[in-house]
């Protein structure tokens, strides 16, 4: 049985905490790993209209056809599939393309560990866009500390040559969110 949503910060704003590594960034973005179909529909309950999904259908987990999935609960479905050993900065112009497109609706980002989602806002706050770089750096580290090609990609370079490590697998995260 899957917990119940449960309210955020006495608001009517509700979180899915049963998805993935489920993340609320704002009042009008969410992130998580790969939701299941039926998690989508809870999604889209939360008055959310797009899904941006950083995933490759390719991937482990993926959903059969989640473009088709997504278009059946009404929603719009964006998709750009960032190759996890190689995230290229077409890939980000294409994500910042999309959220820019989107500014005034309610979104859904995704990909299927939300690794590769909360880099690219990382870089995003790093860039003077959304939330503040501290906040976009906890919200990244409550799920994984970015090294090898992702390091440059978010501009890290502290952690060039080293390997990509998980929360709650290769350390503790200090900011968990």
């Amino acid at each position: 049985m899957q917990p119940p949503a449960r309210i955020m910060n006495g608001n009517s704003m509700t979180d899915l905490p049963q998805i993935i590594n489920w993340r609320r960034l704002d009042g009008n973005i969410t992130t998580s790993g790969q939701p299941t179909e039926d998690q989508l529909g809870d999604i889209k309950s939360l008055g959310v209209t797009h899904i941006i999904n950083l995933g490759p259908h390719h991937n482990k987990g993926a959903l059969n056809d989640e473009a088709a999935s997504v278009a059946a609960l009404g929603m719009e479905y964006v998709y750009i599939p960032v190759m996890f050993q190689t995230p290229t900065d077409a890939d980000f112009d294409a994500f910042c393309a999309a959220l820019d497109r989107l500014s005034d609706t309610k979104i859904h980002v995704h990909c299927i560990y939300n690794a590769r989602v909360t880099a690219f806002f990382y870089r995003y706050a790093k860039e003077g866009r959304g939330m503040p770089v501290a906040d976009a750096f906890a919200i990244m580290d409550g799920i994984w500390r970015p090294g090898q090609d992702w390091a440059a990609f978010i501009g890290e370079d502290s952690a060039l040559g080293q390997l990509n490590r998980y929360a709650g697998d290769d350390y503790v995260a200090e900011n968990s969110s």
